[in-house]
């Protein structure tokens, strides 16, 4: 099965051609991603209305160029998929919309893919990851733990109760002038500076379950800046270092929790899967890396390029779900919040 994915949700205009084959492994024929980037770089963040008008202006061609690089044509493809949600409702609309239009146009069964759940898949489509597993899902609006049991089928064990840990990265960026966006710049920065410099707190660690914080480690960023009598690029590093070293603190010490309850729940320890932007950061994935060998499992972490927004996860999710028969009608109306824990399966 092919399938042309589309995914609008943020500040990336992407598309991907996708296929699945019959023992149910997955390649990547082109995922085609365009950055909004410099857009919104004098706002210090994404505005909204800038992201749909430059969806509307670049995802046909963008469309076109992923046929084009898969050397696939309209009439080889079994489905349209499209993020459905959550996200900016104005990118997702556009997303939908075309990619409803050309299911139309085709006869083709239309998926309207949750974006996290192109997150949470993307382990099968890289390394063919059987269920069921623990998922550490990190990025700029979303941080959670989730048992992954199959398509469609979440139980969430944690989440933020305030900030997601990219924002954090977000916010600490802008608080040391280093720029947008702020999880590559913190981490970049962080590289000189000394993560034991500036004693920083780590929210939640040490607490029954699995739920994060992040809104006080930004307040103590914040404060900690303030009260620097000199504020030079070496003490921004060591402030970046001090910050990425507590977030990792934090991370491994929620997933340990996780791991325990995945356990008891599956009667497995693992794997433990990593997903979302936040999910590039070499630190973390370090960190995690040796907690899931503590714990006699592994960590699972998709490449680079498939960490970030792109079409190749909505592709993939939307595969998975053409698989066991499902599709969506062409009333499906875009949502800026969706649960993953609300998502059914077959």
């Amino acid at each position: 099965m092919i399938v042309l994915a589309v995914e609008t949700s943020c500040d990336e205009t992407a598309a991907a051609v996708v296929v699945r084959d019959g023992e149910g492994r997955g390649r990547v024929l082109s995922n085609v991603v365009l950055s909004q980037l410099e857009e919104h770089r004098p706002f210090g963040g994404v505005v909204p209305e800038i992201a749909a008008r430059s969806h509307l202006d670049h995802l046909d061609s963008l469309v076109q160029r992923a046929l084009d690089d898969a050397e696939v044509g309209l009439d080889s493809l079994d489905g349209i998929a499209a993020t459905g949600g959550p996200g900016l409702i104005g990118g997702v609309f556009v997303g939908t919309m075309t990619a409803k239009a050309i299911a139309a146009a085709r006869g083709l069964p239309f998926l309207a893919v949750n974006h996290l759940e192109g997150h949470a898949l993307t382990a099968r489509l890289t390394e063919g990851l059987a269920f069921p597993y623990l998922l550490l899902l990190v990025s700029g609006g979303h941080c959670q733990l989730v048992e992954v049991a199959g398509v469609g089928r979440y139980r969430r064990l944690g989440g933020t109760v305030d900030d997601a840990v990219g924002e954090a990265f977000d916010k600490t960026a802008k608080l040391l002038d280093l720029g947008y966006p702020g999880g590559p710049a913190v981490e970049q920065a962080a590289r000189a500076g000394d993560p034991q410099a500036i004693k920083l707190p780590r929210p939640m660690a040490g607490k029954p379950g699995c739920d994060f914080s992040f809104s006080g480690l930004k307040t103590a960023v914040r404060q900690a800046r303030q009260q620097m009598a000199a504020f030079d690029a070496q003490a921004a590093a060591d402030l970046a270092a001090s910050f990425q070293a507590a977030v990792a603190d934090v991370l491994a010490d929620r997933c340990r929790h996780a791991l325990t309850q995945f356990e008891a729940d599956t009667g497995q320890p693992g794997p433990l899967v990593v997903a979302g932007g936040v999910a590039a950061n070499q630190v973390l994935r370090a960190r995690l890396h040796n907690l899931a060998a503590e714990r006699g499992t592994r960590l699972v972490a998709p490449p680079l390029a498939l960490c970030t927004d792109n079409a190749a996860m909505i592709g993939w999710a939307g595969l998975e779900r053409l698989a066991l028969g499902l599709s969506d009608p062409l009333d499906f109306a875009p949502r800026p919040r969706w649960p993953l824990e609300s998502l059914t399966g077959a």
